[in-house]
């Protein structure tokens, strides 16, 4: 795999469940639906990575400097992300290929269950900022980000993230520690926890109607059947912009500037 190379599997998937929907649409939606579907056509639906652009190097005593930020095309594309609870997408080692830090769809509703293969992934305590699990190294295997004070090998610097940057050591047994501690101008991570994007409208909360740190196939789905209604008093979900200085807050209704603004936010993953 590339560098640029990122699988994007998982977004053909949601694709295809977009596919489907059209044959239960009614015709009045069918052409505004040509547009969300070139989205899939022509990018990924990942994230743009929350890495600051002058500070997203992190230092690895034995293979050298970790970019937390630049995986993808364009760059950023699918770099490290933070998501609701959990870390997701991809740091490039120019010495040990990619590590992957989880792909945002965690198996539980506490995060990466990092029992198996199919769900690993960094965990965030939302209250703390500690991290936990693992992320994969392609070339070097798995890197712990759970390690705390009394582990073996000890550190007193648990991996976590504190004013809105990494924190700490995160422990790979190929090739020893990776120092997210450094205080010197680009050569730490800086990372925003910031707003969920404008398109991730649902798939959380316990009736899968709030935003889940994810843009896939539940969003769009919710955006179309909010956007059929046409009315934000019964249905509010499709209300994203029109208001605001940036005009990317809900108004009240459900319009063109709704569609327009989804449309973007879907197709750029934010």
């Amino acid at each position: 795999m590339g560098k640029g190379g990122v699988p994007r599997a998982r977004f053909w998937r949601e694709c295809e469940a977009v596919f489907a929907l059209m044959g239960t649409m009614s015709p009045r939606l069918l052409m505004p639906c040509g547009s969300l579907l070139l989205a899939c056509a022509i990018a990924p639906a990942w994230g743009q990575s929350g890495v600051d652009t002058s500070n997203k190097f992190a230092w690895s005593e034995n293979t050298g400097w970790l970019n937390f930020r630049d995986a993808g095309e364009p760059a950023g594309q699918q770099g490290v992300r933070a998501e609701a609870g959990v870390l997701a997408g991809f740091a490039w080692g120019e010495n040990i290929g990619w590590i992957n830090f989880g792909d945002g769809t965690p198996g539980t509703a506490l995060g990466y269950g990092n029992l198996t293969g199919s769900d690993f992934g960094v965990n965030i305590d939302s209250a703390t900022g500690n991290l936990a699990g693992l992320a994969w190294g392609e070339n070097v295997g798995w890197i712990n980000f759970g390690w705390a004070a009394g582990a073996v090998p000890a550190t007193p610097q648990r991996p976590r993230i504190e004013a809105g940057r990494f924190r700490g050591f995160a422990w790979g047994e190929n090739i020893g520690w990776i120092n997210l501690d450094l205080a010197a101008a680009g050569q730490f991570v800086g990372i925003d926890l910031g707003p969920s994007c404008l398109a991730d409208i649902a798939g959380g909360g316990a009736d899968g109607l709030s935003p889940d740190g994810t843009i896939d196939g539940t969003d769009f789905i919710a955006f179309i059947n909010s956007f059929g209604i046409g009315d934000a008093a019964v249905d509010p979900l499709a209300d994203v912009a029109g208001a605001g200085d940036d005009g990317l807050q809900p108004d009240g209704t459900i319009d063109g500037s709704d569609f327009i603004a989804f449309i973007n936010a879907f197709a750029a993953g934010c």
